[in-house]
């Protein structure tokens, strides 16, 4: 067994990917079809990378040739004619031409299509292909914006033959073709040779999701990543400028912060108090609070990076005096509070507070609520109940939002309707510049909502990183990057040894079970059986009914806040969400029954392929822990128990009453720090995957493991301590040292087998635990794990996944419970006696 073990881990090794440019973003893409879902990490993954339009829009928002080499428009303003690309195939060989435009924007713009952005090609009346390479689109009325509309990514390109596996396995024309989708970990893409342009000139991508802070500055610092898109953490951007292994790039991106004002609340609905609070912002302290430095402030709605922005700051400057003024003429009511509904982002949280106290030194009391991004869009975005929030609006070119009466802000105003009325109807490029001015005014003149700053987008990079280009809608095209050192490399199947290992641990389990279920009694059995059933029934009822009561609307986290309601509506019918909570429970327990867990919402993949993709790291995570936390407490146990009041039991004493007092979330960060930042032994996060090896997976699996056995170790030390205490007096074991035996001989062979059971009992819940407690150490070392599956789903507020999840994480604590319970029984006879056992 020795030799096949040894054998086994000889057969594991590292391989290397130095061709593979390695990409950490914030949030990871709840899918990977833009033309269904509005989120902004999908556009970030796949636009302009796997993803092509007609057209891309240039840094300053003029349309560029994509797919579409040239096109022109027709005198009176009808009708586009769109020259296509000859030779353009997508990734599984389908040609591209005419037809295949017809049909994605048919699709898109379809009564019914889930399509986020489908009203903006309702201009259009006809699509007509009259050759291969010719594309007409024949409007009602002219449409200055759709040539810039058909740039956005809902309106890629498309292949009839993969708009069902689009959502899971992207097939588009773009220089990389998809590969792998391990969710909760990485998207991998490979360079697409068949590419109609400039090939990639690396062998793939490699992108990673690191939502928390502290877990991104660990990553960076520690090697582990070659590029963060949007950094997430400006508070550590000084030491890595300093740092010559990397280089900080800083630029603007599309999104306008927001303090978003309601105005159906009175009096916020008064110009005056809403012009008092734009002189209450002082936007560069804001920035210098909350972003570090980092941000433009703004006037009004537009993005400095475009032709026709207009520098409006100087109409609504820092002003307390003015703020105090305008107020009293508004006979503001200085018993009133306002709500500042914030949701989870750094930027908001932090801002928030400063504006609050802004606003308070005006007058103008704000009570705090921080919100989930599901109650966000519940409270703010949908139902509309809130006084103040604070946003980023990231879709490029979304001035269109202010005329919509339906909006969440509740503004109206029939000037900013005509204006966006002038824009549809104008063509040329210095009319339309004017108008977007002029719009940008009214909006500044209106003090429509709070105009803080435009985000900024942060860009680390490995030095020597060269040929990222940041397109107009945010996201990285890669077709040019290069790395300093790459070196093609491919790996071979690493993955023979950790699977061997893994069925010979099931094996095993599975064999001792047998043997204990050999030993039990068959009425005992069946009443643990029956409890099961009924404990799986409650739960069921239970869990079902919470999930329901949670806000949040899942086709609106999936689709984003930009998505048509139309758009959204489509969803909900197509999830089958507007059905009676009856139905779906019924329909949901039929499924069960069968050994279907359900679809997730947000995945659009089984409930059962999403928990076999994550078991995989939480089961050998919960393993190492444990086997970690016991072999810590038992010998710790064992010295202190030898000699009661001693200076070991004392110091064991003291230990483990630290190891309990301290958070497993906080030894997961500082062992980041020293370990993988400092020292350097290991990753700070994440994980290859068990086919990169077994070596691989085990050293990201080792800090995360030691994070969640320290606190457990503690507990189970003094447990056993305790147990081993109150074992002390008996007389077995003064007869064992009466015959010679020695200490640590009588608490290894006598004491310790005699407190099995209290032992087994701890160790049966503290499974328990790891399997399902271990949410945050997933997320500190954003680890693909079950716990980390389920702070998704509730994120996003997939009633699906949650319920279904939580179902079978009850049942495998049920199992687990019972299993103690006959490992025990095992181990005492007197149980077995009590319990009328074998």
């Amino acid at each position: 067994m020795t030799r096949w073990l040894v054998l086994l881990l000889l057969a594991c090794w590292l391989p290397g990917h130095a061709a593979t440019l390695r990409i950490a973003l914030q949030l990871e893409p709840p899918l990977l079809d833009p033309t269904v879902g509005a989120a902004a990490p999908i556009g970030e993954v796949v636009y302009g990378n796997v993803f092509e339009g007609l057209v891309s829009l240039a840094e300053d928002g003029s349309a560029q040739p994509r797919l579409a080499e040239r096109w022109d428009i027709a005198p009176d303003g009808l009708s586009l004619r769109f020259t296509l690309r000859a030779g353009v195939r997508f990734h599984d060989g389908t040609p591209f031409d005419a037809a295949v435009a017809r049909f994605a924007l048919e699709r898109a713009r379809a009564e019914g299509s889930s399509n986020p952005q489908r009203s903006l090609l309702a201009a259009i009346s006809s699509i007509d292909a009259p050759d291969a390479h010719t594309l007409v689109l024949r409007l009602k009325h002219r449409d200055g914006g759709l040539l810039q509309s058909l740039g956005s990514a809902a309106f890629v390109m498309v292949a009839p033959g993969s708009v069902g596996t689009n959502p899971t396995a992207p097939n588009g024309t773009g220089p990389w073709r998809f590969v792998d989708w391990q969710r909760g970990n990485r998207i991998e893409l490979a360079r697409f040779d068949g590419y109609w342009g400039d090939k990639a000139r690396l062998d793939g991508l490699r992108y990673r999701f690191i939502a928390d802070p502290s877990a991104a500055y660990a990553a960076v610092m520690a090697g582990d990543v070659d590029l963060f898109a949007n950094f997430p953490a400006p508070e550590h951007l000084a030491q890595i400028r300093a740092d010559r292994r990397f280089t900080l790039q800083v630029g603007l991106s599309e999104g306008e912060t927001l303090l978003s004002i309601n105005h159906r609340r009175a009096p916020l609905d008064q110009l005056a108090v809403r012009r008092a609070i734009a002189a209450a912002i002082d936007r560069q302290a804001l920035i210098d609070g909350a972003m570090f430095g980092y941000g433009q402030p703004i006037g009004s709605h537009f993005s400095p990076r475009h032709a026709a922005y207009v520098d409006l700051t100087g109409q609504s400057p820092h002003d307390p005096a003015r703020a105090r003024t305008l107020l009293a003429e508004a006979r503001w009511p200085a018993d009133r509070v306002l709500s500042l509904k914030l949701p989870p982002t750094a930027y908001a949280r932090r801002g928030g507070e400063i504006l609050a106290a802004q606003l308070a030194a005006v007058g103008i009391r704000t009570r705090i609520e921080n919100l989930e991004w599901a109650q966000w869009l519940d409270q703010v975005f949908v139902r509309h109940d809130f006084d103040l929030t604070v946003i980023v609006h990231a879709e490029p070119l979304d001035y269109g939002i202010y005329g919509r009466d339906d909006y969440y802000f509740g503004y109206r105003s029939e000037r900013v309707k005509s204006l966006l009325r002038q824009l549809d109807d104008q063509t040329d490029d210095a009319e339309r510049r004017a108008t977007l001015q002029a719009l940008q005014r009214q909006l500044s003149d209106d003090a429509v909502n709070g105009f803080l700053f435009q985000y900024p987008r942060l860009l680390v990079t490995r030095a020597g990183l060269s040929g990222v280009r940041v397109n107009a809608v945010g996201s990285l095209e890669l077709a040019g990057a290069t790395l300093p050192d790459a070196q093609a490399g491919t790996a071979g199947d690493h993955g023979a040894a950790p699977r061997a290992l893994a069925w010979a641990a099931a094996g095993l389990l599975g064999l001792g079970l047998a043997l204990l279920l050999r030993r039990a009694d068959a009425r005992w059995l069946l009443a643990r059986a029956a409890s099961l059933a009924l404990t799986l029934v409650a739960a069921s009822v239970l869990i079902f009914a919470l999930v329901q009561v949670a806000p949040g609307d899942p086709a609106r986290h999936v689709l984003g806040i930009q998505a048509d309601e139309q758009a959204v509506a489509a969803l909900r019918a197509q999830l089958g969400l507007d059905d009676p909570a009856p139905t779906r429970y019924v329909r949901w327990v039929a499924a069960l029954l069968q050994g279907d867990l359900g679809q997730s919402l947000t995945y659009r993949l089984p409930v059962r392929e999403l928990l076999a993709e994550r078991l995989p790291v939480t089961l050998p995570l919960a393993a190492l822990a444990l086997l970690t936390a016991i072999a810590l407490a038992v010998p710790a146990a064992l010295w202190a128990a030898r000699r009661p009041g001693g200076a070991a039991d004392r110091a064991v004493s003291a230990a483990s009453q630290l190891g309990v007092s301290v958070p497993d979330f906080w030894l997961g960060v500082m062992g980041a720090w020293l370990f993988a930042v400092v020292l350097r032994w290991v990753p700070a996060g994440g994980f290859p995957g068990w086919d990169e090896g077994l070596a691989a997976g085990l050293q990201s699996l080792a800090l995360p493991a030691l994070a969640l056995a320290l606190p457990q170790a503690a507990i189970l030390t003094r447990v056993l301590r305790g147990a081993l205490a109150e074992l002390a007096p008996a007389e077995f074991l003064r007869t064992a040292r009466a015959k010679g035996a020695s200490r640590w001989r009588t608490l290894w062979r006598h004491a310790l087998p005699n407190v099995a059971t209290p032992v087994l009992t701890l160790l049966g819940l503290q499974t328990a635990y790891l399997l399902a407690g271990s949410v945050i150490v997933e997320n500190v070392f954003f680890l693909p794990g079950v716990g980390r599956l389920l702070f998704q789903g509730v994120t996003a507020h997939d009633i699906v996944l949650v319920q279904s999840l939580v179902l079978v994480l009850v049942a495998l604590g049920v199992a687990i419970s019972a299993s103690v319970e006959l490992a025990a029984r095992a181990a005492d006879p007197r149980l077995r006696r009590r319990g009328g056992g074998a």
